[in-house]
């Protein structure tokens, strides 16, 4: 089996170079190989190819920056999308997408299912929006799956900022009014190399079908109880470094005024996953601790 992985730089594609290595030939696309920015190249590079399955982990993931440059965001995550997801069809390919819980307005009690009508409330969640859209709209055989508030042990996200901070400031302020499920980019590659095998084997049976699935960490935290766990999980394993932060306070959101507005409640059910694929991602501190492990052994 032949795998193309785009965005191969980021936290999702990193993870998936080695993941979906089990299963085949992985092909890692960075931006030199396939440029999402230019949409009128790709279907050139996917025909050269010819890939059996296309795992697009490339995206425009500036969520504030994406407010002052929405045209940008949706050439890569709508108009790419939509070039890939036609081209994978065109050479036969299972195309594979990830999309993202900024979909919604984050005004739901309790988790959102797939079939929740979409509202995003910035320009990222409608650039994200669009290329959902721009998927289905190709046809073929494709899946898209939604995650939510991704992190990882290598480049700039929140996990590796909570760290960074911790060593250098006694108190931290951080939001409490925002609720998610903190979900390990290493978990989402594992599940993504489950979903593609099951997927593969559903397409030689003829018994495939197109779908959109959540698939996010189990459970659910503030980011303010992400970060508290995260100082706690990396005092237990490098008590030596002697933390200086001694507070990590809860703020409301409106005390953290950002250009991109987010959404109170980023919660997905992963039962519609679980239902046809048979899987569960841990549950969010369980990745967390696995992650932080992998890191502070690593820098020891």
């Amino acid at each position: 089996m032949k795998i193309l992985v785009t965005g191969v730089s980021g936290q999702v594609g990193w993870e998936l170079t080695r993941s979906l290595s089990v299963l085949g030939e992985v092909i890692a696309a960075d931006r030199t190989m396939l440029d999402l920015s230019n949409p009128a190249t790709l279907r050139e590079r996917l025909i050269q190819i010819r890939p059996d399955v296309v795992v697009n982990a490339a995206a425009y993931t500036a969520v504030d920056k994406a407010e002052g440059d929405e045209p940008l965001a949706t050439t890569v995550n709508s108009e790419a999308v939509g070039e890939l997801a036609k081209s994978a069809r065109d050479v036969g390919a299972l195309f594979v997408h990830y999309s993202t819980d900024y979909v919604f307005d984050g005004t739901k009690l309790g988790p959102y299912l797939e079939t929740d009508t979409p509202c995003p409330i910035n320009a990222y969640g409608r650039s994200k929006l669009k290329g959902e859209i721009a998927t289905k709209e190709a046809g073929g055989d494709w899946l898209v799956l939604r995650t939510t508030w991704v992190y990882t042990d290598r480049g700039a996200n929140f996990l590796r900022t909570m760290l960074r901070l911790a060593g250098s400031r006694e108190e931290l302020r951080v939001v409490g009014d925002q609720f998610g499920a903190p979900t390990w980019a290493r978990s989402i590659a594992d599940g993504t190399a489950h979903i593609v095998a099951a997927a593969q084997a559903e397409r030689r049976a003829g018994a495939f079908q197109s779908q959109l699935l959540h698939m996010t960490a189990r459970g659910s935290t503030s980011w303010h109880g992400f970060a508290d766990a995260i100082i706690a999980r990396a005092r237990h394993l490098q008590p030596e470094v002697g933390f200086p932060v001694k507070r990590v306070v809860a703020i409301e959101t409106s005390e953290y005024p950002l250009p991109a507005p987010r959404p109170a409640n980023s919660l997905l059910s992963n039962d519609a996953l679980h239902a046809r694929f048979g899987i569960q991602l841990p549950v969010w501190d369980v990745g967390m601790q696995l992650c932080l492990d992998n890191l502070l052994a690593i820098s020891r």
